[in-house]
Order: structure tokens, then C-alpha cells, then sequence
């Protein structure tokens, strides 16, 4: 454990030394499209996670951060009950329909358009959609823990131990 905290303490403090610039993205910096006019792509869903019925998916994509370590997505379903693997973390927005959620820790909720959930990469959740539902999903790629330290570590200490989206 401790030479973890050392190399993040490291790691911050090169980050903190060289000078922040955001350099200009090469591709496009700005995509927009309304969310009902980009084709969608059958996107089956793995036969193993079907729990009942014969749920139909696809998914658009709208956009990739430069990195590829982010992607925002449509995606949409009909009825159907499955298991989902988020290999990702994501955020969803439900735009339209509904979905019954029940996650690993026996949470249940349904969301409906315009309710916004989260869910961890690496998690499962049963998804039961009795018509159809359709969402946004924001999708970015889990740091490796000691790298998620670090980089914890280097914004406390660049922004006076200011912490969250304003700091």
C-alpha cells in the first residue's frame, strides 16, 4: 500500500510540474445530431443473458472523445428481460419508454423518460422492458485503481484540495 501512495504522490507531482495545456483535439471538436435521426444498428444482446421473451437492441453511435476512453451512444429495445455486463461505467438518460432495473445489490428501480442513472463498470443489472425503451447512454472507460489515485491526487493538489465538477 505504501508504495502505491508513493507513486501517485510521484506521478502528481510530475503532472503538477508540467505546464497545463489543453492542446486542440485533431478531428472534429463539436458533433451534434438529433437523437432520433442517427440510423441504428441491431445490436443483439449475448443469447446467455436472455432471461425471457426475444428483446431486440441497437445502438448508434453519436460521438468518441478523442481518446476512446469515452462514447456516447443511442441505444434502444424492445420487450424483453435480460442481464446486462456494463463493461464500461455508464450514464443513461432514458428518452423514451420505460425499463425495470434491478441491480446486483437487489436495487430495484424503474426509470422512465427523463430519469438519468449510473451504472459502474464491471457490474451486472437485469433490464426487463415490457414495450420498449430508448436512452442515451454516456459510456467512459474505468481508470486502473492506481492510476485513478494519481489522478485523484494530481487534481487535489492542482486545484488547492478543492474537490468535484467546479473545482
Amino acid at each position: 500500500m505504501a508504495w502505491k501512495l508513493m507513486l501517485a504522490s510521484a506521478v502528481a507531482m510530475a503532472a503538477r510540474s508540467v505546464p497545463y495545456a489543453v492542446a486542440k483535439p485533431a478531428g472534429k471538436s463539436f458533433v451534434a445530431h438529433a437523437s432520433d435521426l442517427l440510423p441504428l444498428k441491431s445490436t443483439p444482446i449475448n443469447p446467455d443473458w436472455v432471461i425471457s421473451g426475444n428483446p431486440q437492441a441497437r445502438t448508434a453511435e453519436h460521438s468518441r472523445g478523442h481518446d476512446e476512453a469515452s462514447l456516447t451512444a443511442i441505444w434502444d429495445c424492445t420487450a424483453g428481460e435480460f442481464r446486462w455486463r456494463f463493461g464500461w461505467d455508464e450514464t443513461v438518460m432514458i428518452l423514451e419508454g420505460e425499463v425495470h432495473i434491478t441491480a446486483e445489490d437487489g436495487t430495484e428501480r424503474t426509470l422512465r423518460a427523463g430519469d438519468v442513472a449510473f451504472f459502474a463498470g464491471g457490474t451486472w443489472a437485469s433490464w426487463r422492458v415490457d414495450n420498449y425503451v430508448r436512452k442515451v447512454a454516456f459510456l467512459r472507460k474505468p481508470f486502473p485503481k492506481p492510476l485513478a489515485i494519481a489522478y485523484r491526487l494530481r487534481n487535489m493538489l492542482r486545484n488547492n484540495g478543492n474537490q468535484g465538477i467546479a473545482a
